[in-house]
């Protein structure tokens, strides 16, 4: 079975307490456009974060909201920042790193927050039924081309409004000579 691939830059996940520290009390996102899970969405909005002793400038607000703010970059980011970084499964937060955010109003450290995101692929319920997947299912999945190679320990997220799609970081991407949008083989 063949499943898209998509590759994710650095980005941010914000709560809605630090959402307006950051934009101001009362501020809502603005979506700028549709990503390819239905509930999610890039937007207009961007912050500038402090990774140790490196700074990234105009950094994507991803949306919607979230109980608690994520930042998620690659290992390539993490690099010379003097800070460890964990790779973590989207929205385990426990025993991550500290991240300071920047945005139009305002400045807030975080104790924790900072992640280079796990691998992993979305199925919506239907699809992994067809797959024979179990959300927490752990698999390979082989790329093709003259960068082939076959990325192991892909996490199985299964959520009914989920659309099937792996999502890698930069870091992975260029590796696979994945330019934002590839395929590859569910083994």
């Amino acid at each position: 079975m063949k499943t898209p691939i998509e590759v994710s830059a650095r980005h941010v996940h914000l709560c809605q307490k630090d959402l307006e520290q950051l934009f101001g009390a009362g501020y809502e996102l603005k979506k700028a456009r549709q990503l390819s899970q239905p509930s999610d969405f890039a937007c207009e909005e961007t912050i500038d974060i402090q990774v140790g002793s490196k700074i990234f400038k105009n950094v994507r607000v991803v949306g919607p909201l979230r109980k608690e703010t994520q930042v998620e970059i690659s290992l390539t980011d993490a690099i010379g920042s003097g800070v460890v970084v964990p790779v973590k499964l989207s929205g385990d937060l426990n025993r991550t790193s500290p991240i300071t955010l920047r945005g139009l109003k305002g400045v807030i450290e975080l104790e924790q927050g900072l992640i280079i995101a796990k691998r992993h692929i979305h199925c919506a319920t239907s699809e992994a039924a067809d797959l024979g997947l179990k959300n927490g299912d752990v698999i390979s999945v082989k790329i093709e081309g003259e960068r082939g190679l076959v990325f192991d320990n892909v996490i199985v997220r299964v959520k009914d409004d989920y659309k099937l799609s792996m999502h890698i970081d930069t870091d992975e991407g260029n590796a696979a000579g994945i330019n934002k949008i590839g395929e590859g083989k569910i083994l």
